[in-house]
């Protein structure tokens, strides 16, 4: 792996990790301010992935991979895998969804709960969660760790490895199906194009387009687990 790509990596822990520092000293700030101290987490994660995709871009500004003898598709096709690659990582996740129920994995994430509840708070997060977070992912778990396994190994494998790593940064284990699904779909789409902005582009309209329609029909989508739940425990009681 190249030194760049090590940097890179370190800004990435780095930030995941600043928070144990940033969070409290901005509560303490704001507590002697008067403002909020709720807004303490959604401003450190706005400040925090800001700054870490500032130096990451300035860093792979002159990025070029001699060794990476693949050529570009041409900008056409890109868009087009770019756009159908919305829907196939929806089409994805949805099958993974399905085989994790059929484990007896229960549906629902935290840390997409844990997302929604910040963007309550302060909705400008939903820049973090819709762009900036898309873009760090997939230049840190795509082109840096899947593109230094692939030269390595094969597709399946160098997948499957970032890809848990993936779901190791956002602590859901239970969900390694899921996230291995959305990794081999972006990791996909950047192996069919060799340019990083594909899976980009489809992991930010993915994550825009589940975010919107949680916050839009949250209530119906609590209301019907509700009486899901419900349903399960009268069976169950029957039974």
């Amino acid at each position: 792996m190249k030194k760049e790509y090590w940097i890179i990596l370190l800004v990435y822990i780095a930030m995941q990790f600043s928070s144990f520092i940033g969070i409290p000293a901005l509560v303490w700030i704001f507590k002697n301010a008067g403002i909020n101290r709720g807004l303490s987490v959604p401003i450190w994660l706005l400040i925090s992935f800001s700054i870490a995709l500032i130096i990451i871009l300035f860093i792979l500004r002159k990025d070029s991979d001699r060794s990476d003898v693949r050529k570009k598709s041409p900008f056409s096709i890109s868009f087009m895998w770019a756009f159908l690659g919305v829907f196939l990582a929806l089409f994805s996740q949805y099958v993974a969804a399905i085989i994790e129920q059929m484990l007896g994995i229960q549906p629902g994430s935290e840390n997409t709960q844990d997302i929604l509840n910040i963007i309550d708070v302060l909705p400008l997060t939903m820049i973090v969660t819709s762009i900036i977070g898309p873009i760090l992912e997939e230049i840190v778990f795509r082109k840096v760790i899947f593109g230094s396994l692939y030269k390595r190994f094969n597709f399946l494998i160098s997948g499957l490895l970032s890809s848990v790593i993936f779901a190791a940064a956002h602590m859901e284990f239970e969900h390694i199906i899921l996230y291995s699904a959305m990794g081999l779909t972006f990791a996909f789409l950047y192996v069919k194009t060799n340019r990083i902005i594909v899976p980009i582009f489809a992991h930010v309209a993915m994550n825009t387009l589940v975010v919107l329609v949680q916050l839009v029909f949250r209530e119906d989508i609590e209301r019907l687990q509700r009486n899901l739940d419900a349903m399960q425990n009268f069976i169950g009681g029957f039974l």
